[in-house]
């Protein structure tokens, strides 16, 4: 059986992923986010161009 590795490596490595893990979770929404703006106003703008 291999050796444990220290509990305080393991409890460093859990919060550095999961500190990676809700940064690019928060990236992905706030990326999401933007993109929906830019088509909401890109279909606004559209949408004005027609009606004048």
């Amino acid at each position: 059986m291999p050796q444990m590795m220290p509990l305080w490596w393991v409890t460093l490595f859990l919060l550095f992923s999961s500190a990676l893990i809700s940064f690019s979770i928060i990236n992905y929404f706030l990326t999401y986010q933007k993109i929906n703006c830019n088509l909401k106003q890109e279909k606004l703008n559209k949408f004005n161009n027609w009606k004048w």
